[in-house]
């Protein structure tokens, strides 16, 4: 499903904070693999960032880029679900989204079993799509 024929991709937490934590040049990336594409994030993963930036450090400095990148690049949708993984799920059952772009494990697990592929990290820099 995607709006103008631009596929949908939405970003987790962790695929925010790539460009800081793993110095991975996530837009680029994803321009790479998908051409043309609508970055989207839930609501949930904006608060998420939010939380995270709060504590400061270098994750803090990433989740502050993260949250910078999300509200200027991405299209913020709302989700019934307030956790920021739930919140993926529940875009990818509903077909809302084409891809979901995230390096967290159990995540990845739920929306492959949702039937919707991930990009995540392969490798050092570069990102890769599994199929359900």
């Amino acid at each position: 499903m995607s709006t103008q024929g631009r596929t949908r991709v939405a970003l987790d937490t962790s695929a925010l904070m790539m460009p800081v934590e793993l110095d991975v040049r996530l837009f680029d990336e994803l321009e790479r693999l998908l051409d043309s594409f609508e970055p989207t994030a839930p609501q949930a993963v904006l608060e998420e960032l939010r939380r995270l930036s709060e504590k400061g450090g270098r994750e803090g400095t990433a989740a502050t880029v993260g949250r910078d990148l999300a509200t200027e690049r991405c299209l913020v949708v709302d989700t019934e679900a307030s956790y920021a993984d739930d919140a993926l799920v529940e875009l990818a059952r509903e077909g809302a989204v084409d891809y979901v772009v995230t390096n967290d494990r159990p995540l990845r697990d739920r929306v492959l079993e949702a039937n919707v592929p991930v990009i995540a990290l392969r490798g050092r820099n570069k990102l890769a799509i599994t199929q359900p």
